[in-house]
């Protein structure tokens, strides 16, 4: 490799194809020869890579089929969505199905070519999963909103903040202020002074982040507390 071979590996895509069909391999590798920005640092049928040898080739985007991702995705953690080796996934030659293509993506993959993909449609999937985009078929995408959908709808609705932890004495003032008693009726019916009644409603209404005394108790109610007889 000459100098000037040497620095232009240096600025490009590093891709490395790993596909089990030879005439495949051979026509991509015909392909990004056309384009400078574009420099394949390898190409095999099978092999059996760790994250390792990936960082050591500064591999950029991986382009496998259905077999070699099956048996990458179990051996160098593709499915971290490129944390461990800092190189983007492109499944190639796929079919338009809606199960394996979610499959894909939650295995951390950045694209997902169909059988039918142009050579045009290779190339700007290498150049943008290389920016940090996704790639994928538009027939596809309805499958992709639905699942995210689906899981929203699956996923129960936490609240932003811990359960605030009340006292027993908080929770009786809680009771008390739903029942609509001022704090001279409180603080007759506990026998404490209006001004510990105060205090202590004042931290409750702090401690739940409330504008109000009836914010603070329809908060506190959103957290499970009963209001007791």
């Amino acid at each position: 490799m000459t100098p000037s071979d040497i620095t232009a590996a240096a600025s490009s895509i590093r891709v490395l194809l790993l596909l089990e069909n030879r005439l495949l391999r051979e026509a991509l590798l015909r392909l990004f020869r056309k384009h400078s920005e574009i420099f394949v640092v390898g190409q095999d049928g099978q092999t059996d890579l760790t994250p390792r040898q990936l960082l050591d080739r500064h591999v950029h985007v991986l382009i496998v089929d259905t077999g070699e991702f099956n048996r990458l995705a179990a051996s160098i953690a593709i499915g971290s969505g490129g944390q461990q080796t800092a190189c983007k996934t492109i499944l190639l030659g796929m079919e338009c199905d809606e199960e394996q293509f979610i499959a894909a993506v939650r295995s951390g993959v950045s694209g997902f070519l169909l059988q039918d993909a142009s050579s045009s449609d290779v190339i700007s999937a290498v150049r943008a999963v290389f920016r940090g985009e996704a790639i994928c078929p538009a027939q596809l995408c309805t499958a992709l909103f639905r699942f995210v959908a689906q899981r929203a709808k699956d996923m129960p609705v936490a609240n932003s903040t811990s359960k605030p932890a009340l006292t027993l004495r908080q929770q009786q003032l809680v009771t008390l202020v739903a029942k609509g008693l001022t704090n001279k009726e409180i603080a007759s019916h506990l026998k404490l002074s209006e001004f510990t009644v105060k205090n202590h409603i004042y931290r409750i209404m702090k401690q739940v982040d409330a504008g109000s005394r009836s914010e603070a108790v329809e908060t506190i109610l959103s957290y499970g507390y009963p209001i007791s007889p």
